[in-house]
């Protein structure tokens, strides 16, 4: 991406993340402007990536192209509305990454801006996130592009055509990662139930949860197929995938999907609301 002014509004574990992402593609950090109303959240992006910070949310994105918010989403308003006037003559892309936060409120507190929002996840933080991008009308090609390389520079990035769609993102990759963990934490539970030591079974599932998601990725066919190849007829592995499916496992699976995404409908009414 061309290289552009970027102020982030927020500097905890994810802005932080996404600065260190951008830098280690080798972007500037003379044009990466970081405020934060902590000072040890500013000291130590400071310390660990040599980006200006500040206390002050208007001095950071004074000559900003490009803004990211990168706060709680109860937060947002309280930050936005501030920022507003300042921001009416550059009219920088605004990115959100605030879960949640619909466009239109962001352009009743924040102006008639170009905005993207962004639904990022913790991965991120390894460099191996995966986010969903939905641009608000107005966003020029240019802006995507921008949009797209800055949650790029953490992992992939997948564009979507519907903000509706941004809940459904939050319930398969937002909230994501917890549900594979969760996973990790019951095959760790059984093994050790089986008698393995509680370190053995541990090491055993995430080595497995790792071998299994890079053939996933790595591998031409789907994950369908590739459990079809695990599954032989009468064998261990059919036995236990058949008493998942006795117990409704993909079912499970659905309906919690489908509770995370209407939660996420609701926490955007709740945090849209300015009454």
């Amino acid at each position: 991406m061309n290289p552009a002014n970027i102020a982030f509004i927020g500097c905890g574990n994810m802005g932080r993340c996404l600065l260190g992402g951008l830098l280690k593609d080798g972007y500037p950090a003379t044009q990466l402007r970081a405020a934060d109303a902590d000072a040890l959240q500013r000291d130590r992006v400071s310390a660990e990536t040599g980006v200006r910070t500040s206390a002050d949310n208007l001095e950071a994105v004074h000559d900003a192209d490009i803004v990211v918010l990168a706060v709680k989403p109860q937060q947002v308003r309280a930050v936005a509305l501030p920022l507003s006037a300042a921001l009416a003559s550059r009219r920088p892309l605004i990115v959100s990454i605030a879960a949640g936060i619909r466009i239109a409120d962001l352009r009743r507190w924040i102006g008639e801006l170009p905005i993207v929002r962004a639904m990022p996840n913790t991965p991120a933080l390894l460099g191996c996130g995966a986010a969903g991008l939905y641009a608000g009308e107005g966003v020029s090609d240019e802006e995507r592009e921008q949009a797209e390389g800055i949650l790029r520079a953490v992992g992939l990035a997948v564009w979507i055509e519907s903000e509706a769609l941004m809940d459904a993102v939050t319930a398969v990759s937002g909230s994501g990662p917890a549900y594979f963990f969760a996973l990790m934490e019951w095959m760790e539970n059984a093994g050790a139930q089986l008698g393995l030591s509680r370190e053995q079974a541990r090491l055993l599932t995430l080595q497995t949860a790792l071998g299994a998601s890079r053939m996933a990725i790595e591998s031409s066919l789907d994950p369908a197929s590739l459990r079809k190849q695990v599954t032989s007829p009468g064998g261990t592995t059919e036995r236990a995938l058949a008493i998942m499916n006795e117990n409704d496992m993909g079912g499970i699976v659905e309906r919690a999907l489908a509770g995370a995404r209407q939660r996420a409908a609701e926490m955007a009414a709740a945090f849209g609301d300015d009454k």
